[in-house]
């Protein structure tokens, strides 16, 4: 991870205002003070200011509106992660642990893969992750991760227990989910299903396989998720 003293001014104050819009300090619609008070309240010049608003803005946290400035965008909070309704929001994300099935592993893409491939992930091969989360040790999700391995160093020996890969990837790479497309169905477990979800073989599960876009062109998150639905109601925003 780059050192904070590296970090340059303008990512300094995209990652500020990234993390204000995030915890609502600016919500949807709201404007960010201007360029001229954004230079006087952080000491950084206007091109530095600029560029940092256009990261935003290129990441889809902010609109900028000619005559008005800068106006908050929010992306969906935990974009491309489903939370457990109510519970996740009153008790927060000390009680979700994520416990790694198959540790990050750099391989050919599967034959029969889900979604179609280009040429260049193709030829780059992916990473692949499988996890299982668990809410105050119940097992919710059990979910099988790609993404092509497209200028990602060192990603295979990066800590992931207990730990967001979407937050990983946005805090070491740079890379931010901004869309997607998903597909859900109603399936029946299968005993390896079963097994991790603590249900029994032929109970209904519920299956997402989904394509998530990020802000590095061309880069996708790949998912397919499980999720037991027995015991907690499930939401998501896409």
């Amino acid at each position: 991870m780059i050192s904070p003293r590296t970090i340059p001014q303008h990512r300094k104050l995209y990652e500020i205002l990234r993390k204000h819009i995030l915890d609502g300090v600016y919500r949807e619609g709201d404007l960010l003070p201007s360029e001229n008070e954004l230079c006087q309240l952080y000491g950084m010049t206007r091109p530095t200011v600029r560029q940092s608003l256009s990261t935003l803005a290129n990441d889809g946290y902010i609109r900028k509106h000619q005559g008005k400035g800068s106006i908050v965008h929010q992306l969906p909070r935990e974009i491309g992660i489903l939370s457990v309704s109510g519970t996740t929001s009153a008790l927060g994300d000390r009680n979700l642990k994520t416990k790694i099935i198959v540790k990050p592993v750099l391989m050919p893409w599967p034959d029969d893969f889900m979604f179609k491939l280009s040429e260049l992930e193709i030829e780059s091969g992916c990473i692949h992750i499988e996890r299982l989360r668990l809410l105050d040790d119940v097992p919710v999700f059990y979910d099988i991760n790609n993404i092509a391995n497209i200028n990602l160093p060192r990603i295979t020996a990066r800590q992931f227990e207990n730990r967001s890969l979407i937050e990983m990837l946005r805090d070491n790479y740079h890379i931010e989910i901004k869309g997607g497309e998903q597909r859900i169905k109603a399936i029946t477990a299968s005993l390896t299903i079963g097994r991790f979800l603590n249900l029994k073989k032929g109970q209904p599960v519920l299956h997402l396989e989904r394509k998530m876009e990020t802000n590095n062109p061309g880069l996708f998150l790949y998912s397919e998720i499980f999720c037991n639905t027995e015991k907690y109601s499930i939401f998501g925003e896409f």
